[in-house]
């Protein structure tokens, strides 16, 4: 569950959690953000429970995806599972990666200043929130670590086991083709520079969609990178709906373990 201390709100129209440091809030300690799930869980606060990095001395803050939460189509998860029948990559996996990653800064601005948060910078995130982490960490020379569970690596391996799973036979296009060229992370691990990565995959999930890619990353990198396979667990954190705040999952445990270590290794926190 979240800590009694949590703040939530919105910065620069990105809706938010932040539990400040375990110590008590200070200026230099370091500042974690991630993105959560499509999957469960699927809301910045839920996320923020099953993933709580829980014992670091540091700024934990959990956005919103766009499309997602707070910030759902009119028409709710069916608009927005329509979109994903219609086109899953040109009307949400793209545009959900990308609009993070742009509000981005100026939502980290926000924070550092509502909060007097003003130290280092890690990243992390699940699935569709991993890849957000890592097209920000791309785009920034500051990000000291970065940890990604069950990662959306490469959008196009992905795409394929959405579409055996649901049934639909995706035709891809020279649009398309371009936005999961942007999404694979794999090929523009140059693109992370020296930035720690550790990616936490569950030994159920798929192997060609995610542990296969997240190795292929890992392997790729120039800075510090390892895989953590967790036995056991699928590709969600939580239980479903996974839209509020539930009670920690053995497996989600685990993960949490993962990215606590890979943050104190690196952020002496």
């Amino acid at each position: 569950m979240i800590t009694s201390s949590a703040k939530v709100g919105t910065a620069a129209g990105v809706p938010f959690v932040v539990v400040p440091p375990e110590n008590g809030p200070r200026a230099d300690a370091p500042v974690l953000v991630g993105w959560h799930l499509m999957d469960a869980p699927r809301s910045e606060a839920a996320f923020a429970a099953a993933l709580p990095l829980a014992g670091l001395d540091a700024w934990r803050v959990y956005l919103g995806l766009p499309m997602m939460g707070a910030r759902l189509p009119a028409g709710g998860m069916d608009e927005l599972l329509g979109r994903g029948y219609e086109d899953a990559v040109m009307l949400m996996h793209g545009p959900v990666n990308a609009q993070a990653a742009d509000e981005f800064d100026v939502a980290l601005e926000a924070l550092r200043a509502r909060f007097g948060a003003a130290g280092p910078l890690g990243l992390f995130g699940g699935s569709a929130g991993a890849g957000v982490a890592l097209e920000v960490a791309t785009r920034r020379d500051d990000v000291a670590a970065l940890v990604a569970l069950s990662p959306l690596v490469q959008l196009r391996p992905v795409v394929a086991i959405l579409g055996e799973l649901f049934g639909v036979d995706y035709r891809w296009s020279s649009e398309s083709d371009a936005v999961a060229a942007r999404m694979d992370y794999v090929a523009r691990a140059a693109e992370l520079g020296e930035t720690p990565v550790r990616l936490v995959v569950g030994s159920e999930d798929d192997a060609s969609a995610f542990l296969g890619p997240a190795r292929d990353l890992a392997a790729g990198a120039a800075g510090p990178a390892d895989v953590v396979v967790i036995e056991g667990m699928g590709h969600a954190l939580a239980e479903e709906p996974g839209l509020e705040p539930a009670p920690q999952t053995a497996h989600a445990a685990e993960a949490d373990a993962a990215a606590v270590a890979w943050f104190r290794q690196h952020l002496g926190v």
